[in-house]
Parts: structure tokens; sequence; C-alpha cells
């Protein structure tokens, strides 16, 4: 039997739709359903490794995890990964095809349909019901001849739709009202009712919006959800990062990290925001830098063009300043092969440049080929970082299409990772770094040691998986307290348990 469908469209992007996805993950995975979740195609820097060695974007590993399920390349067909160059790389079933522009990306439509319903029928064959992710709005006119994963997903999936709108940007009524009257009338039928988001006050104010809504649309409003401000569930664009800056505090650890235009995986640093007494900022104006505990150089999905752009905004001065005072730097991934002499591409791989020279950092070369490396990790680890041995297990992966040459014999970071003798300097491919507990609290009593910063571990030791976790029954909660579920996934005939809230 193929699975029932349900989906999460949005008025536009950002409404927070992946996150509203992941919460029925939950609360159907709670309420004993298999369920999986869906997004035909993303566009993200932000990625994650399955088991199986494919790469899908990160929101829907993050919606597998509050399924409860293995994630899947079929969860996440097609991934766009944008690059330099107006082009962005497509990942294709896990699997990197290639960089395209719009125009070729286009031409490939039949190939890409194709692998979109391969997947989604192999996932609807296997579980009970599937939680579909649209991308941006269904309402964009100019781009309906291309659509892949809203309303023609929908319809193959036979999926009934949630549209949801952001009340916390502004004209959520006109948003709504909009965006159905653009549809056609086919697809208005799928849309069974409204979600609107991120309401923060007395919600007895909304009462006759609300009544206007339903009558003028004759969809009903399921519910309204809150703000939560201690929510903490993984962003997938990176914009977000520039409207949480960490907390001011001199006595904090201070992590600065560098926001690089086409940073990815970002979330490996975002945990570390769960320590009592520590700060994570991201930088991006180096006037900002000041003097941090650890400056960090992320991951990106342009090393070169991303490099560049150090060079030319002020940024590598600001870091050789750093440096020089004592400073210390931690390169992940994209960010570690910029911290090596040169970074060679002869086959155009990711740049038109053949030869470009790095920070000089460390005595090594990287080198660009067609062949993406992706796997995850799962080892221990046991270094020595600014005279204190540091240890933990690592449960990260590696994505990256470079290889890296040591012309000096380094202290291992991991696989291909060094530490630099001056201790100013260390290096990894892993993402996923503080996922650990006892690695990350080692981390930062050695940081903390060698600042001379009074940082001290408290309160209960946990992993990423285990914070997450808790964040994922907590939005779950919103979903229970302020939707009617029973009206929603009747539409579905799923049933609700006893005593759920209905309108």
């Amino acid at each position: 039997m193929r699975a029932k469908s349900l989906m999460v469209l949005g008025t536009a992007s950002g409404v927070g739709k992946s996150i509203i996805t992941a919460a029925f993950c939950r609360l159907l995975s709670d309420w004993g359903y298999k369920v999986a979740p869906f997004k035909a195609q993303n566009m993200s820097n932000n990625s994650w490794v399955t088991s199986g060695g494919g790469e899908i974007g990160r929101a829907q590993a993050v919606q597998a995890e509050c399924a409860r399920v293995e994630a899947s390349v079929h969860m996440n067909p097609v991934l766009l990964k944008p690059a330099a160059d107006n082009r962005s790389q497509v990942v294709l079933q896990g699997q990197a095809i290639g960089h395209f522009s719009a125009r070729d990306f286009y031409a490939t439509k039949p190939r890409l349909i194709e692998a979109i319903r391969e997947s989604y029928d192999k996932l609807a064959a296997e579980y009970e019901v599937m939680v579909l992710e649209g991308a941006g709005s269904p309402a964009e006119v100019n781009l309906r001849d291309h659509d892949m994963v809203n309303m023609k997903m929908a319809e193959w999936a036979g999926a009934s739709c949630v549209l949801v709108g952001d009340i916390d940007r502004g004209g959520v009524f006109a948003s709504l009202v909009g965006t159905l009257e653009l549809l056609e009338p086919h697809e208005r039928e799928r849309i069974s009712g409204f979600i609107i988001n991120k309401f923060r006050g007395d919600a007895s104010l909304l009462t006759s919006g609300l009544e206007f809504l339903e009558r003028k649309t004759g969809k009903k409003v399921w519910g309204i959800l809150p703000h939560d401000r201690e929510l903490w569930i993984e962003e997938e664009d990176a914009l977000a990062l520039e409207e949480k800056p960490g907390p001011a505090n001199t006595s904090a650890l201070d992590i600065a990290v560098v926001l690089l235009p086409r940073i990815s995986n970002f979330t490996d640093f975002e945990v570390l925001k769960h320590e009592p007494g520590v700060r994570v900022r991201y930088l991006k104006n180096p006037a900002d830098l000041g003097r941090p505990d650890l400056l960090i150089l992320p991951g990106t999905k342009a090393t070169v063009a991303d490099l560049e752009y150090l060079k030319l905004s002020g940024f590598e001065s600001a870091l050789w300043d750093y440096v020089e005072a004592g400073g210390r730097v931690l390169g992940i991934c994209g960010g570690y092969q910029m911290m090596g002499r040169l970074i060679l591409d002869p086959a155009g791989i990711e740049s038109g440049r053949q030869s470009t020279e790095g920070f000089g950092f460390f005595n090594m070369t990287t080198e660009f080929h067609a062949e993406k490396i992706l796997r995850r990790v799962q080892r221990t680890l046991k270094i020595e970082l600014w005279g204190s041995p540091v240890k933990g297990r690592a449960e990260g992966y590696e994505i990256h299409m470079g290889r890296t040459l040591h012309h000096e014999a380094y202290p291992p970071f991991g696989e291909n990772g060094a530490v630099h003798p001056s201790g100013c300097f260390a290096g990894t491919y892993y993402h996923g770094l503080f996922e650990d507990q006892n690695f990350r609290r080692s981390f930062l009593r050695a940081l903390a040691g060698v600042s001379g910063k009074p940082w001290q571990e408290s309160g209960p030791a946990r992993s990423g998986a285990q914070i997450r976790d808790h964040h994922y029954n907590r939005l779950k909660d919103l979903l229970v307290t302020n939707l009617d579920l029973p009206g929603i996934l009747g539409m579905l005939e799923l049933s609700a348990p006893l005593g759920t809230r209905s309108s």
C-alpha cells in the first residue's frame, strides 16, 4: 500500500516549513506511525552524509532524526549547492553530477523528475505516512513551468496540503490569500487549511482576521503556533546566523566564526552555544574580530572564491594581526584548506583558477578532484591542543572534493587533519566535531586553560543528539497544544489520540 501523505507548503522562504515538517515527523512517530520526510528539491550548502555515503540537505536529516528513522538519499533526491560564478553543484540521489547554470539545470528536468518520482515511490512503499516539504512559495508564477517540488509533487503524492504563513514578518493574511489566489483551481483544492506561524502576543487579537480568512477562502485555520525563543532546531539557511548573536560576556569563552559568503555546515558550531559560559558569534565584518579566544574558519562550498573574499574584504590582514598577537585558529574542511600554502584546481572542478595561494599557516597543498569524498566518521580522537590533552569520540562526517598533502610531519587531527607545533593552528576535515559531549568539553577545558578564562563545565554533559531530541519534543508539544490535529490528520484518515486538541 502507498503511504498517506501530508505536505507543508509556505507563502515564502523562511516561514517555517522545514521546522513544521520536522514537528509532524516527531508527532507521528510518537503516535506509532512509521513516518518519513521528503523534499523533492532543496537548495542549501548545509548538508549531511547518510550512512550509505550519500549527501542530502541538513533539514531532511533533521526531519529523519525527528521521525526516528535512518536518513536516506531518497528523502531529498535533488540538492542544489550554490557555488561561485552563478552556478550550483547538483547532487542527484546523494551523488554530485556536476555544476550547472540555471539554464543547464532546467535542461536536465526530465532526468530529475524521473529520479524524484522514483525516490518518492520507493519511500511511499516502505512507510505508512510521508510528510513532504515544499520549497519557497508554490505561487511563483514565473517558475510554474519548472515546478518539481511544490504542487506538481503534491499531485504525484496525492498529498493533502497545509499552507504556512509567518505573521512575524507582517502581512500574513494578504500572503495567505494571495498565495491561494495564484494557484490553479485544482491546486487550491489540495490546500486543506492554514497554519499561522511565529505569533507573539495575545492570539485573541487575531479573531477577526481569522474569521475573515476562513470566510474569504473557504479554508480552515488549523491553528496559530507561538514564537518560542527557547526552541533550538538547526537552521538550514546561514542568513539566520546574522540574526542570532551570542550574549556579550567578557568572562565567557569567546569563539568567533567567520561568516563566509558560501559558508557550509555552520551547524558544526551551534551546539557550542548550549554550553554555559561559551559565546559563539559569527563575523561578517573584520572590524568586529577583536581578540576572541578562538577564531574558526568554517567549511565552504567554494573554497577559492571565499578565500579571495577574505583577501579582498580586509579579513586576511585582520587575521594576520590576530595571529601575530597570539591568536588561535581552527579550520574546518574548506577553512582548513585555506590554511595551507597552495590550492590547486587544474581541471576547473570548483573554480576557474588553476592555482591559488592560501594563508600558509601549514606547509601543505590541496588539490581538487572530480570525485567528492563523502563518508561518515566514527572514531576516537586523542590530540594535544594548547598544551592540554583533548579526547573523545568523533561522530561526524566528511564532505569535500579536495585532497590535502602535507609537506611536513604534523601531529594528526583525525584523518588528514593537522595540529601546528606552535599551538596557534589546527585543522580537520571532520564536520560534527563537537557532537560528542566528552570531546566538546575536553576541547573547551583546553581552550579555557590557554586563554586564562575561568570557564568550568556545569550541568549535565549531553551529546548534540540528546540536546536536539529535547528540542524536537518541545517542538512537537507546540503542535499538540496549538493545532487542530484531529482535523489536519483526519484529512489523511489518520487517527489522533483521544484528548488531542480540536477546533
